[in-house]
Formats: C-alpha cells, structure tokens, sequence
C-alpha cells in the first residue's frame, strides 16, 4: 500500500497554482533584467548603475528565499492534507493501520517504529503493526506485547502527551500519543529514522501532531465499523436459516 494523492488534491486551488506561477516568473524577469544590465554599456562604470545591479541582486534572492519557502509550505500542507484524507479514507482496519504505517515510513521517515494499543485492562499494549522491531534490539517487546520499561512510552501512555527525543533514560526518536475522546488508546513509538534523515523536523512535528488527533479515531471507527458488519451478517445469516427452515 503507498500513499494515494486524491483526485480532488491533485488539482490544486487556482489561488495558489497562481501565485506561484506569478513569483517564478517575476523572479525570472529579475534574471533578465539583472542579465541586460550587466551587458549595458558603460556599466562597469556607473556607480548608480551598480547600486541598481545590487539592489537587483538583493531582490531576486529575496524571491528565491520566499519561492523556496512557499513550496516547503504548499508540500507541508499537501502532506497533512493527504494524511488526513487516507486515515479517513477507509473501514478497513488492517487500511487504517497500514495508512498509519505508510504515513510514519513515507512522510516521517521511520525506519524502526511500533503502533502499540492498550489490550483491555491487562496493564500491557499490544502491537497491531511494526516495522523493524527486530533490527532494534530494544528488548521492550514480547510476544507481540509492551509491558512497560521505557520512561518515553510509559509516560506518554500515562499522560497523553506527545514526545520528541533525545529523552533521558530512552533511545526512542519520539513518542505519538493516540486517544479517542480524551482517553489514550495506544502509541506510535518511533525508534529509528533512515539514514537519510538526521532529525525531525518542524514539519514533522505537524504530522506527528496530525497522527496524535487522528490516528486512533480513524481505527476506533474503521473497528466499530468492521465489529458491527460481521455482526449484521451472523444475523442475515441466521435469519436464511430460519426462512428456510
């Protein structure tokens, strides 16, 4: 399963398809402009002249910075937005929690993480997905169960409140609480990035964030759901029996 950009997202708003056309191609007219001054005549020797070719110059790096900083914003957005859309997308829990998964790989860059849910009131999580929970060799996990250890998960399942690391007495990289209705369910707990990626960062935070207040919704309903259609259909079933007996 891979992260799918809806129909509906891939046409971007006209606003902004066209403010960002607008500004790379004043940023391009600052080129030309830069260009055909710098082959003026005389140039070299008008003081005036050069102050404008600095001030020129001034202008369009601004512009880069802003063109730069606009397309980060409009990527940050477009991801929060698809995240949000797949997590709602389906009612299919194992959907829901390989949407999860995907958002943690593909647009966290999680290498090593496990998606933890309180098993009734046995005091221990269970892991309803995991990736690369064997490279980590953290010991925190067994028989596909957390029963406790490390001070990140522990506290963050206690509070609810989201934590990012370095965090004394733990090696994880963060910490995602997971509620429904004020109550913790569970936690995404990631304990590697890829190599590629030092840190998380700000935009991640919104993602985490993102997981935090949608996450366990989307799978407590996507369960709901599920539990209620299997129970429909032992009672379409039986009702044929009945009929046709």
């Amino acid at each position: 399963m891979t992260i799918r950009v809806p129909e509906e997202v891939k046409d971007q708003p006209p606003r902004r398809a066209d403010a960002l056309s607008e500004l790379q191609h004043t940023l391009a007219r600052a080129g030309e402009l830069l260009r055909s001054l710098e082959k003026s005549p005389g140039a070299s020797k008008d003081t005036q002249l050069q102050q404008r070719l600095v001030e020129l110059e001034d202008d369009r790096n601004q512009l880069s910075k802003q063109l730069s900083d606009y397309e980060a914003q409009t990527g940050r957005l477009m991801n929060l937005y698809v995240a949000t859309y797949q997590l709602h997308s389906t009612l299919d829990p194992g959907e829901v929690q390989s949407t999860i998964a995907e958002i943690a790989t593909n647009l966290i860059g999680a290498e090593q993480f496990a998606l933890l849910f309180w098993k009734g009131d046995s005091g221990e999580c269970e892991i309803a997905h995991a990736q690369g929970l064997e490279e980590a060799g953290s010991g925190l996990y067994e028989n596909g169960r957390y029963s406790g250890g490390d001070p990140a998960i522990d506290a963050t399942l206690s509070d609810g409140v989201l934590r990012i690391g370095p965090i004394d007495g733990s090696d994880v990289v963060a910490v995602v609480p997971l509620s429904v209705q004020g109550a913790v369910v569970g936690a995404l707990v990631i304990h590697k990035l890829f190599e590629h990626k030092a840190m998380l960062r700000a935009d991640d935070r919104d993602l985490l964030d993102l997981l935090a207040a949608h996450a366990a919704s989307a799978l407590f309903a996507a369960r709901v759901y599920s539990a209620t259609d299997r129970k429909l259909k032992t009672l379409e079933s039986l009702i044929q029996l009945v009929k046709r007996g």
